[in-house]
């Protein structure tokens, strides 16, 4: 392989170099298509607009996560953050393989300057002084040596998530926006929604000032411009989670008429194929006509190398923020597909950066109220197993369809869900901190023999009775995997796993594995014995080294409930640790135990919102 990836990116000729076009991408923060060329009434985004009349516009592309860094993991790699464990979790550090490069490594050797203003947040150990000529607040094309061929990257945060947190006043006004089925209608609401409109129009402005720059230099013949958001948007139910709105991004291509013969159709045409946002890296090593090295997931769309159109697009969803959750997910663009690994946690679990936005706090409100009709309380509810929707009759993605309808559709989406998981060897199902997680690590397929590990999850997750006895053997298997997805299946049995109490005491008492004993002693709090269970969840919140170990103790802590009352003094000292999350999770259940938690409590560090700005 490292011969391969040598002859990959080997540099070109000058000659060779000055035939390559160059290469801008723009782009935003945290959107969906709410834009006019995506056929939003409300939207006004005219800059955007003439990028789709003179260029190509994708119907149906998707971020490869929900959330910024671990998108960001699958776009500087090219790919996926689950086959890379923890990358697939929000803010991690992945430690990749010697031969993981960020694709701009490749563009430089081949001649380009390749420059990232500004973000990175890249969820792994790459080095940006390494992918990047230049990366910074100041970094441009036009600071490229004379003549120079580039590829450049600007970051815009117009539209980030932290922009809803106060009212941006604009053309668009709360009373002219549409709420969606599964959202209230309420004050919070509708201002976030119309603040996220106006947002999006400022955010257009730069877009064409970028665009202006390539004119007022004499370069814009010689460039190819991509826009693109780098995951769904931030209303209520967007941003992190597997929906649509989490996961549907926008993609818009011009070529000038030097480059037109690179194009998939005409000036103002569209493609309706998926794309998703891990083939945006191997797509511009195509246009710049470099050889792509072969262990990329991401499969370009342009150029000479392009590949056949894809069938399917795949997304991710594990800890986001300081809540943990998996799921998985796959769409055509016209139907959605989604399993739930953990459907004993409710969607709407507290997340104390999002919740700084009104409209969260006023759906949490509705629902303590009891104010909410049904499809709006299901975000306060556990999940199914399984859901399936019709995205051209139900948008809003608010009537499940699993056993009403399509249901070879469903059979076949399951299976293609099953093949790719397999195919990319997703570390998912790794309880973050474990020492089988990793590139390398998991490819061990001894310590990790994923086929089997998916079969037991998938059991787990149907929460049956009649797979008690299958669970209760598994919790006493040699492989860490399994014990943890045996005690998973067990707690989600709550009371009717009451006969593997015994085995549940020893998996506490004596697993070399704290992500398994947290796990049993969730659920022996379950089963009546809070007090040895609480007991062992303060113990390694105080004293363990990982800061995900402590993580996920107070998350376990956080659904006991007021049994996890004696536990307060571990909670309170988390609450004063220096691991963001880890003080995140402990100020909320400090609330909760004491009776003082109310959906606008202040529970977001505010200390950090400076430092989120541009991670996020």
């Amino acid at each position: 392989m490292t011969a391969t990836l040598g002859a990959a990116i080997a540099a070109p000729t000058s000659a060779a170099a000055l035939e390559r076009p160059n290469i801008l991408w723009l782009v935003s923060e945290d959107n969906n298509p709410f834009i006019g060329a995506y056929g939003d009434k409300l939207a006004h985004t005219p800059a955007i607009g003439r990028l789709a009349a003179e260029g190509v516009l994708y119907k149906n592309v998707f971020s490869n996560a929900p959330v910024c860094a671990p998108s960001r993991f699958a776009i500087i790699t090219g790919v996926l953050p689950e086959s890379c464990g923890p990358a697939q979790n929000m803010r991690a550090s992945a430690s990749l393989p010697r031969f993981l490069r960020g694709f701009p490594e490749y563009l430089r050797k081949a001649g380009y300057y390749c420059s990232n203003n500004a973000k990175t947040d890249y969820n792994c150990d790459l080095d940006p002084a390494v992918v990047w000529d230049e990366s910074s607040l100041t970094a441009h094309w036009h600071n490229r040596p004379a003549g120079c061929t580039f590829f450049a990257v600007f970051n815009d945060f117009a539209s980030h998530e932290s922009a809803i947190f106060k009212s941006t006043p604009g053309r668009v006004k709360p009373q002219d926006v549409r709420v969606p089925a599964y959202l209230p209608d309420t004050p919070g609401v509708r201002g976030d929604a119309s603040s996220y409109y106006n947002c999006m129009e400022i955010m257009d402005g730069h877009i064409g000032a970028r665009r202006a720059e390539l004119d007022a230099a004499g370069v814009a013949e010689d460039t190819i411009i991509f826009y693109y958001s780098d995951h769904g948007g931030v209303l209520p139910r967007s941003k992190r989670y597997c929906y649509d709105e989490g996961l549907r991004s926008v993609l818009v291509v011009y070529f000038p008429p030097k480059w037109a013969h690179l194009a998939p159709g005409k000036p103002g045409s569209t493609v309706d194929t998926p794309v998703t946002l891990v083939d945006l890296g191997p797509t511009v090593l195509s246009l710049a006509g470099i050889e792509l090295p072969p262990h990329l997931h991401g499969q370009p769309f342009l150029g000479n190398r392009s590949a056949e159109p894809r069938t399917y697009a795949f997304g991710v969803r594990n800890r986001m923020d300081e809540r943990y959750d998996m799921i998985r997910t796959v769409t055509d663009g016209r139907f959605r597909y989604i399993r739930n690994y953990s459907p004993h946690r409710i969607w709407g679990q507290h997340q104390a950066y999002a919740w700084q936005a009104k409209g969260y706090q006023d759906w949490e409100s509705a629902h303590l109220a009891g104010r909410l009709n049904k499809v709006q309380e299901q975000f306060w509810q556990r999940k199914p197993f399984e859901e399936f929707y019709d995205l051209q009759s139900d948008p809003d993605q608010a009537e499940n369809l699993i056993g009403q309808a399509h249901d070879d559709r469903v059979h076949i989406m399951r299976e293609a869900l099953d093949a790719h998981m397999l195919a990319v060897n997703d570390n998912g199902f790794i309880p973050e901190g474990s020492p089988l997680e990793g590139y390398a690590a998991s490819r061990n397929a001894d310590a990790y023999p994923l086929r089997e590990i998916m079969q037991l999850a998938a059991l787990a997750a149907r929460r049956e009775p009649s797979h008690l006895d299958e669970l209760r053997a598994h919790l006493e298997d040699p492989n860490e995997v399994k014990r943890y997805w045996a005690a998973q299946g067990l707690l989600m049995l709550e009371t009717q796993a009451i006969s593997a109490k015994q085995e549940l005491q020893r998996s506490l008492e004596q697993d070399p594995s704290p992500q398994v004993r947290i796990v049993a002693a969730e659920a022996l709090a379950v089963l009546g014995e809070a007090g040895p269970a609480v007991a062992a969840l303060a113990d390694l919140l105080d004293n363990h080294t990982h800061p995900r170990v402590r993580l996920q103790a107070i998350n376990a802590l956080t659904y006991l409930g007021d049994v996890a009352r004696p536990a307060l003094p571990s909670i309170e000292w988390a609450a004063a640790s220096d691991d963001e999350y880890l003080i995140m999770a402990a100020r909320y259940l400090g609330l909760v135990l004491n009776g003082k938690y109310m959906p606008n409590s202040s529970v977001y560090d505010q200390n950090m919102l400076s430092k989120q700005v541009g991670r996020k």
